[in-house]
């Protein structure tokens, strides 16, 4: 299934494949204050449709994570790193996809604050 989704303002636009089967709620310092739900794909599932000087990134601690948001209204759509094999992954926020129905989708709790 292909979803489509974008931060508050559209400025940043995107398209993803696949099949939302949970998302995750992570506890850590940023995911806990952002309040994402998170659905983990394959890097190259993920299309974003936007201009590099609209997309910011934030990282901290390892450093192993991108977090993508918009520099005008702030929203965290996505973000970017690797898996524990090597492998490109996106982290897509399906608070910011069109058409899911939160309320059907399993959550999964992560202990993020304990990495």
């Amino acid at each position: 299934m292909k979803y489509r989704g974008t931060c508050h303002c559209g400025k940043i636009a995107f398209e993803v494949e696949g099949l939302i089967e949970k998302a995750m709620a992570c506890n850590c310092s940023i995911c806990s204050r952002k309040g994402s739900l998170l659905w983990f794909v394959a890097r190259e599932q993920l299309t974003v449709h936007a201009a590099d000087e609209n997309i910011g990134t934030y990282q901290f601690n390892k450093k192993i994570i991108r977090h993508c948001f918009c520099r005008t209204c702030g929203i965290h759509p996505y973000a970017e790193g690797m898996d524990p094999n090597g492998q490109a992954i996106a982290a897509i926020n399906i608070r910011c996809l069109d058409g899911v129905d939160l309320q059907t989708i399993a959550v999964q709790q992560f202990d993020g604050r304990a990495l």
